[in-house]
Order: structure tokens, then C-alpha cells, then sequence
């Protein structure tokens, strides 16, 4: 089975939270509270039938994946497809080479210095980003296998799901298995 997790909270996350404005926060890093929810997910999944992780090239992302592959001794792919929909300061992501100094030991070759894109990304380019990751997802060997650590926009563009931060939602029926 195919399990999606949104990342735990963001910086960005409570500020917006509070005050529904974009606090203009770029690649925000999880809160304390982000590492509790994390740390409490990761416990949650020791039963699961998890191979690998693949996380969204965000710092958010990464770090959630980060806490969760130590947990369970996984190994950890980048895979910028589960990247969120660039709308707002959170998705301007951090350049590759400052990626691989905080995570050597993961792979950010694949990105482009911007990889992220330059401007909102349109419904229509999203779509196809989800519609291609599926098509990818397909023909993996391991796709039944495997945690994917992503955002609320990704998750909602595979599945309708609306969910909060640090919540599993199982990909082939879109039904949430737990919610930190």
C-alpha cells in the first residue's frame, strides 16, 4: 500500500494559521511542535509495510522524512514531482547545493537551481505534475511499498483529500489512517 504524509507544521503553517496572511517565510523548516507530530508519526507507522520513503525537496518535507527514516531505518529518495504548488512564500525552495549541505547524504542532483518554478504554478501544469507522478508510481516495483512525504496541495491533487499537518492518507482509496 502506498501511504502519502502532508509534512509536519511549518513556521509557515502558524503563522498562516493565525492570521490567514502570508507571513513570507521561504522553505520554512518545522516547529518544535513539527518534530512532536513527526516523531509521533514515525511511532505510528513501526507496523507498516514501508520500503522506502520518498520526500518533496522542501525543508519541511525533508525533515519530517528525516525523523521518520530514523526511526524506522529507511532509506530516503528525493523526488521533486511531490514538490507542493507554488502559491505562496513557503514554496520558494532552497537551492540544491544548499539542500546537499544540510543532507549530504541524499541525492539533490535531479533539481534545477529553481526547481520550484518562478511563478504560481497553473492548475493545469499541477494536474499534469500529479498525473505523471502517478503514471511514474505505476510502474515502480516498490510502489506498494512506500511512504511519500508531501503537502497539502500535492495530497489534494491525488486524491481530494483536504488534510492537516503530520496525517497519513493511504493513496489507492484516499482514506486517512491517522493524524497526528
Amino acid at each position: 500500500m502506498t501511504l502519502l504524509v502532508r509534512h509536519a507544521e511549518s513556521e509557515w503553517n502558524v503563522h498562516f494559521g493565525l492570521h490567514r496572511i502570508d507571513p513570507g517565510i521561504p522553505d520554512p523548516s518545522i516547529t518544535a511542535e513539527g518534530l512532536r507530530q513527526a516523531e509521533t508519526l514515525a511511532a505510528s507507522l513501526d507496523d507498516a509495510a514501508i520500503a522506502r520513503i520518498l520526500t518533496s525537496p522542501y525543508r519541511r518535507a525533508l525533515q519530517t522524512a528525516g525523523v521518520i527514516a530514523a526511526r524506522l531505518g529507511l532509506p530516503v529518495e528525493v523526488e521533486p514531482l511531490v514538490r507542493e504548488r507554488c502559491a505562496f512564500s513557503c514554496d520558494q525552495g532552497s537551492h540544491p547545493d544548499e539542500l546537499a549541505r544540510e543532507w549530504p547524504h541524499l541525492d539533490f542532483s535531479m533539481l534545477d537551481a529553481r526547481w520550484w518554478g518562478g511563478l504560481i504554478e497553473s492548475m493545469e501544469s499541477f494536474a499534469a505534475r500529479c498525473a505523471l507522478f502517478r503514471e511514474r508510481l505505476g510502474v515502480r516495483a516498490d510502489r506498494h511499498d512506500l511512504l511519500i512525504v508531501t503537502h497539502w496541495g500535492f495530497i489534494r491533487g491525488l486524491t481530494g483529500q483536504e488534510v492537516h499537518n503530520a496525517t497519513v492518507v493511504r493513496l489507492e482509496d484516499a482514506t486517512p489512517l491517522m493524524q497526528a
